[in-house]
């Protein structure tokens, strides 16, 4: 029996009730957060619950819980469910109201709702590098809200399992933007490159890790747009999310990445990332 949390309650899954005329069903009409969660305990959750607040305000949907209140919630959750190592969703929807496009009035009142899943690190890919594809970035132009509305990044993600690569590297015209699900970046001379904060990418809560890593292990940090032809030339890639930690990229379209070997550097902000960890997760399987 798994528990879930509806609203500001934790209740058994089989108690949710959801309306069939929910705008979260609809239109995507929300935004989301996934946090991931070490021996129990949750990781950079406060990022990432200020992440979904300011999510949600931008597109005019006002949690009607406090920050504290939706911390408490998160981690009775955790908690209920005697999750260990997974992963943690919640997402926030306008609410239930007849379909209509624009929002409905005062008087309905926005759906939270989360689950946690039991989900093993990502040890393989850690150690040993996926195969990436360039997509053309087909979303809308506001990637930085946390939206429901993923379809863009659904199709380019099928692409890439298509493929057989395990991330779709996203771009407009020549310029890459971010991975389907992660955030991207190259190493060239002993120089960090990511794409810069904006509209165009989402500010991921693992991506600022990695920056606090570079900065620890006296990696400069570029944070510039970079070219197709150029992510091609780089010493070493990676991508980053909550899901993905630091997964190395050692191939894209066939191209090999420093001939298909996982960087030093790379290597190094790995074992940085293990130290902001919970300290009591045993590792073995990292080199």
């Amino acid at each position: 029996m798994g528990y879930s949390l509806w609203n500001d309650k934790i209740v058994k899954d089989e108690e949710i009730v959801i309306d069939k005329e929910d705008r979260g069903y609809q239109f995507g009409d929300g935004v989301y957060e996934v946090i991931k969660v070490y021996n129990g305990e949750m990781f950079t959750a406060k990022e990432h619950i200020d992440r979904f607040y300011k999510s949600a305000e931008k597109i005019r949907i006002t949690v009607p819980y406090t920050k504290d209140k939706l911390h408490m919630l998160l981690h009775q959750l955790v908690e209920e469910n005697e999750l260990n190592t997974g992963n943690l969703y919640f997402q926030i929807t306008r609410g239930t109201a007849s379909r209509n496009h624009h929002f409905p009035g005062d008087t309905v009142l926005p759906v939270l709702t989360g689950n946690v899943k039991e989900s093993p690190r990502p040890l393989e890919n850690k150690e040993k590098g996926v195969k990436a594809t360039f997509v053309e970035d087909i979303r809308w132009l506001r990637c930085d809200i946390k939206s429901l509305n993923l379809l863009g990044a659904v199709l380019a993600k099928q692409e890439a399992h298509e493929k057989g690569c395990y991330e779709a590297i996203l771009h407009r015209g020549d310029i890459i933007t971010e991975g389907s699900s992660t955030n991207v970046f190259g190493i060239k001379n002993g120089i960090l490159y990511t794409h810069p904060i904006n509209n165009l990418i989402l500010d991921g809560i693992t991506r600022r890790v990695v920056l606090t890593c570079a900065k620890e292990v006296n990696l400069p940090v570029k944070e510039t747009a970079f070219t197709k032809s150029e992510i091609l030339q780089m010493d070493e890639v990676f991508v980053s999310s909550t899901t993905s930690e630091i997964t190395p990229v050692t191939e894209i379209d066939g191209t090999k990445i420093n001939n298909g070997v996982i960087g030093e550097w790379t290597r190094k902000l790995q074992a940085q990332f293990e130290t902001k960890i919970p300290s009591n997760f045993q590792v073995t399987d990292i080199k």
